[in-house]
């Protein structure tokens, strides 16, 4: 099993703190953002491939953070672009970045600004289980909060039957969030979602343009699940990741 973590974003609504600094490397409890998700992945098991992609602007922060880090090996991807009009988006440096190192295997997929305070062994369990893509769901348990993210409905043995970004009028309030599988049978879906002119950004378009075709279960994301989008929940992660906190 490999993994890909999704870091090729400019943070623009972090500014001046990602001016010059990739929002996965600024400090959350005393190490880098990114840490603590690839500590959370080497949990997996079988997992023994961890690939960053990221832009051209921020590859080598992040080239230097992998020499320097003492954890499971993370291989840095650059996708070569350097601003906001030239961004291949989320799907399209996960396509860029199943190409280029050759991934034929099974595939985590998670956004570099996701914290999870929980093991994230349970997922790669369930997801073996299964053998299908698989789209982990939170439960943020607030109509309003959700109308930020996407709302999904689950059937009886909890595959998806309902999924809709920023809904304006929510049933659910669970939403799908950047944490994915991919079995290896099922890569070559990214290609054709791309090659079909698809939205390139967003990676849970994929999920909601894959559903309709395939079978894709969720799995229930335990603790505290932290989406890093404003110096608010910067700050809030930083509470909770300190040291005894």
């Amino acid at each position: 099993m490999k993994a890909v973590i999704l870091a090729a974003g400019y943070a623009t609504r972090l500014y001046p703190l990602t001016l010059d600094r990739p929002k996965a490397l600024l400090p959350v409890g005393g190490r880098p953002m990114v840490e603590h998700l690839v500590l959370r992945l080497s949990d997996v098991d079988e997992l023994d491939a961890i690939y960053l992609v990221t832009n051209s602007k921020f590859a080598d922060a992040f080239r230097a953070w992998a020499d320097g880090w003492n954890g499971a090996e993370v291989q840095i991807v650059d996708d070569g672009t350097a601003d906001e009009q030239t961004k291949l988006g989320a799907i399209g440096d996960l396509a860029l970045t199943i190409r280029q190192a050759g991934i034929d295997d099974d595939l985590l997929v998670l956004a570099g600004d996701n914290l999870f305070s929980e093991s994230l062994a349970p997922f790669g369990r369930f997801a073996r289980e299964k053998g299908a893509p698989v789209l982990g769901v939170y439960d943020v348990g607030d109509l309003e909060a959700i109308r930020r993210y996407n709302a999904i409905e689950l059937d009886g043995d909890d595959r998806l039957t309902f999924f809709e970004e920023k809904p304006e009028q929510p049933r659910s309030t669970l939403t799908g969030i950047a944490l994915y599988f991919y079995p290896r049978e099922s890569l070559g879906l990214v290609r054709d979602y791309l090659e079909a002119g698809n939205n390139p950004d967003q990676p849970g378009r994929l999920v909601q343009w894959l559903y309709p075709r395939t079978s894709v279960y969720a799995w229930r994301v335990p603790g505290q699940w932290y989406d890093i989008g404003s110096a608010e929940t910067l700050a809030e992660a930083d509470r909770a990741f300190a040291p005894g906190g």
